[in-house]
């Protein structure tokens, strides 16, 4: 008989149903290594929000042994993959072991508690296979977030979905599942498999689509699946009746859009190229959209947040020079470079992929190194960001940048790009780069932690930033460059507009008149909060979607 766990807090009556919130990836704090980048920056969020608003909502997540990589350098300061290996204290063992078939195999899974009182979230639930009950190939599923190797995603896919739903159960079931992405499609198929009336399963549950792209979408051949699992033991001709797939290849994205009661974008831009994307599509639910967020409890310097409220301008500039020098601290430690808390820092820091374009500012290269080797309006510039470990050209334009800021003093590369480095940026920043090609970027939550901590943002009008941006007023938003141009054209636009904005109008405030830019700071992160604070989203997604 497995322990049925109360929830540990009383909730708001207003958040009464009981919801359960799937990711594969959670960034909830430092100590606690199962992310990779901004779905994992978002979903922590909205877990910290979930628990100041007391809402009745749980989080199932996997615990991984080698967390996504810790990124290292070799020899020569070019980036190296780590994979080590991580223990959590923190994480309770309550009893809760689950049983799954996987490519015909009875694999065992542990669910590990995450205690509301330890890092301010709902309750959570970190699954993992590297238990003794499972022979050596079982216990690397839950190895390495985002596994390359395609029966291993599917396996992983297979221990949220089905193995989050069956520990659902053993803590006394929910009304709502919440897919946030959808990995964990295969919970579908087991209550299915359950109730043999999809329409029920649809009442059931919601969806949250991060990925404007069809390439980006996760796709498995459907046999595969079948083999490893993933359908529950359905048989396959039911499967494709069910689902409407009737080729090969099996589309997560559009299967979850057919066995959701609703679905949500994460921008009003995202929605909108979403419902395009999939409106050729049969039988798939409504696509709205529930803005992104992130948690300004967690994220936002408190002193910076009082001398706003308190109209301070120089408690709030004394502060911000204070975290300057300590972003210029870490700067020195990995690069050995000293740069200026009097002079401008602009940081691009992301997860590096090539659509979100981190060497873009230097597309033009001579200009480029007239802007970094002038004297009369000085520009440091900083790059950080994780690629996935296999994306060897992401890792070639990191190691390039590497090469490249040797030879200036005002420019550095820096490594370990989670969430202490992260927030160190977004404090220590002057400007936020945001150059995404359009519209690519589904929201770029970045940039509203960024704001919250007094850095201006300079961007495409891409995912959020239509929602928030006032060019000059709290940000600078570069011009629309049609999306349609070839991806040379577009991205040499692009790259020309980027630079006339830092040259012509970001370096020339900044120095010239700090009042103004001043102005700028302190109306960024006046509009950013409420809006952009997940308490906001997390309501919206309980409200509109936990019916």
């Amino acid at each position: 008989m497995m322990p049925t766990i109360q929830h540990p807090y009383e909730y708001d009556p207003k958040y009464s149903k009981r919801a359960a919130y799937f990711c594969m990836e959670f960034a909830i704090d430092q100590a606690l290594k199962v992310y990779s980048g901004g779905l994992g920056f978002l979903a922590g969020s909205h877990m910290r929000s979930g628990f100041e608003l007391k809402q009745n909502l749980i989080g199932i997540g996997i615990l991984w042994k080698y967390g996504y990589h810790d990124q290292v350098r070799k020899a020569d300061n070019s980036m190296d993959v780590l994979f080590q290996e991580k223990s959590y204290s923190f994480l309770e063992d309550k009893g809760i072991i689950v049983t799954l078939n996987i490519d015909r195999h009875q694999v065992y899974v542990k669910a590990l508690y995450l205690a509301p009182e330890v890092f301010g979230t709902v309750p959570m639930y970190f699954l993992t296979t590297d238990i003794p009950e499972n022979d050596y190939l079982a216990r690397t599923i839950t190895y390495k977030l985002y596994d390359s190797e395609s029966t291993a995603r599917i396996a992983q896919n297979i221990v949220l979905g089905i193995g989050g739903a069956k520990v659902v159960e053993a803590l006394g079931g929910v009304e709502t599942y919440h897919m946030n992405e959808a990995h964990a499609l295969s919970l579908a198929f087991h209550l299915y498999s359950k109730s043999k009336n999809i329409d029920e399963v649809r009442k059931k549950i919601v969806f949250t689509t991060h990925t404007p792209e069809k390439a980006g979408n996760e796709e498995h051949n459907i046999n595969l699946l079948e083999k490893m699992g993933f359908f529950c033991g359905l048989p396959l001709d039911e499967v494709r009746t069910l689902t409407g797939t009737w080729g090969d290849m099996f589309s997560h994205s559009l299967v979850a859009l057919r066995f959701s009661k609703i679905a949500n974008a994460v921008s009003a831009l995202h929605g909108e190229v979403s419902r395009e994307m999939w409106g050729e599509f049969s039988g798939i639910c409504e696509i709205t959209h529930v803005t992104n967020a992130q948690n300004k409890t967690y994220w936002q310097d408190i002193h910076l947040a009082k001398a706003l409220e308190e109209n301070d301008d120089e408690a709030l500039k004394a502060r911000k020079y204070r975290l300057k020098q300590r972003l210029i601290n870490v700067v020195a430690d990995q690069t050995g470079k000293l740069f200026d808390p009097n002079k401008i820092i602009v940081v691009w820091a992301r997860r590096f992929a090539e659509y979100k374009r981190p060497d873009l500012i230097k597309r033009d290269i001579m200009r480029f190194n007239l802007l970094v080797e002038q004297k009369d309006l000085p520009i440091q510039i900083i790059w950080a960001g994780k690629p996935y470990p296999t994306d060897e050209y992401a890792k070639s334009v990191f190691n390039h940048l590497v090469s490249y800021t040797k030879g200036h003093p005002n420019c550095a590369v820096l490594t370990g790009y989670e969430l202490g480095l992260s927030a160190q940026l977004k404090k220590g920043a002057d400007v936020w780069l945001n150059n995404p090609r359009r519209p690519r970027e589904a929201s770029g939550t970045s940039g509203m932690t960024a704001a919250m901590n007094g850095a201006v943002n300079v961007s495409i009008n891409d995912g959020w930033i239509p929602e928030f941006s006032k060019h000059g007023i709290n940000s600078y938003l570069l011009p629309i460059v049609p999306s349609e141009l070839p991806i040379e054209e577009l991205d040499n636009q692009d790259a020309k507009n980027l630079m006339d904005c830092i040259v012509n109008e970001v370096l020339p405030t900044y120095y010239n008149e700090p009042a103004k830019w001043l102005e700028i700071v302190k109306n960024s992160m006046r509009d950013v909060v409420p809006y952009f604070d997940s308490g906001r989203m997390a309501d919206e997604y309980y409200t509109l979607y936990n019916k």
